[in-house]
């Protein structure tokens, strides 16, 4: 029969059956996940939940944690949970493995969370923090200029006119 690979997730899909292997669900992203990562997972969604209104999503392999924006995420991985959190700042501590720029106001925290017992002060003031500032950083994005070729192009009239 006629069909064809996923260049996503390398499943066989046969012509004209329906696949979307972006669609997921937050409880089959932790379906497997061990008692301590477990622990982890519910002290941290639970932490996040009780900052105030917000949407809290499964997006492909990563469970997302939004405002307007998205303010932190996490992958839940074979034995850890890789917590990725935005903020205005560049922090310096142990637990911050690596740190990339996510955009001109953003900057990504990567942690790695084994235990329960690790989601407590200071990860759980980032989160906050994040919360805090995720609206304030998604509108300081909208409102820079992404480039002087941009700026330029609003500027010029349109020819013809």
């Amino acid at each position: 029969m006629a069909g064809r690979e996923c260049y996503h997730c390398k499943q066989w899909v046969e012509q004209g059956e329906e696949h979307d292997c972006w669609t997921t669900t937050e409880a089959a992203l932790t379906l497997d996940l061990t008692e301590d990562l477990r622990g982890a997972w519910d002290r941290l969604r639970e932490t996040a939940a009780s900052f105030g209104d917000q949407r809290i999503y499964a997006s492909h392999k990563s469970i997302m944690f939004s405002r307007k924006s998205c303010y932190f995420f996490v992958r839940p991985k074979r034995s850890f949970l890789e917590l990725c959190v935005f903020l205005g700042r560049t922090l310096k501590a142990p637990q911050i493995r690596r740190v990339d720029r996510a955009s001109k106001s953003k900057l990504v925290h990567f942690i790695r969370i084994t235990h329960r017992d690790e989601v407590e002060p200071p990860i759980t003031d980032w989160l906050k923090e994040a919360y805090d500032l995720s609206d304030a950083l998604s509108k300081t994005d909208q409102l820079k200029p992404k480039s002087g070729t941009e700026k330029n192009a609003v500027s010029r009239p349109v020819r013809g006119q």
